[in-house]
């Protein structure tokens, strides 16, 4: 499968590090003092975003409420939660980042409440729930570092 970072959605050059964030380890293999709940990489599709939705045509699904650190728009037109099937697998982006798949991404009600503009909607989880688990994305770890740009291909290994 190959995919490309949509070019709206990632605004500026990115840097993957596996070693940029130095701390001691939680029991959860994450850095203490962070803000990373399960997982330091968060990747959502836009597929997702578009199977969400259909579902919910109320509700408005935008990459905000989830605040991945990555967006892939699949090259294929996929509409629905296709990174689900990427559990257990590695994605290359561009020449050198290499991540390793490592779960679904359960959402919990912060998904729901209002920000900025978009109000609070408890469909929007309730929606999640109902056809992927509450899943919306998926975490991974970093193999190997480096720069991503809008555009980079990537590749599931």
């Amino acid at each position: 499968m190959q995919s490309r970072l949509p070019r709206p959605l990632l605004k500026s050059t990115g840097r993957i590090s596996k070693g940029s964030i130095t701390a001691t380890p939680s029991p959860f293999g994450l850095p203490e003092g962070t803000f990373f709940d399960t997982a330091v990489v968060h990747l959502l599709t836009t597929a997702t975003l578009d199977r969400l939705r259909t579902l919910y045509p109320a509700g408005r699904f935008e990459v905000r409420r989830f605040r991945p650190n990555i967006v892939i728009e699949p090259v294929s037109d996929a509409k629905d939660f296709v990174e689900n099937g990427w559990v257990g697998r590695v994605l290359s982006i561009g020449e050198t980042v290499r991540l390793s798949v490592t779960s679904p991404c359960a959402r919990c009600v912060m998904t729901t409440l209002a920000q900025g503009d978009l109000p609070k909607d408890t469909g929007i989880l309730r929606a999640a729930a109902q056809h992927n688990s509450a899943n919306v994305g998926i975490y991974a770890s970093v193999l190997q570092g480096g720069k991503i740009r809008r555009g980079s291909s990537i590749r599931l290994e």
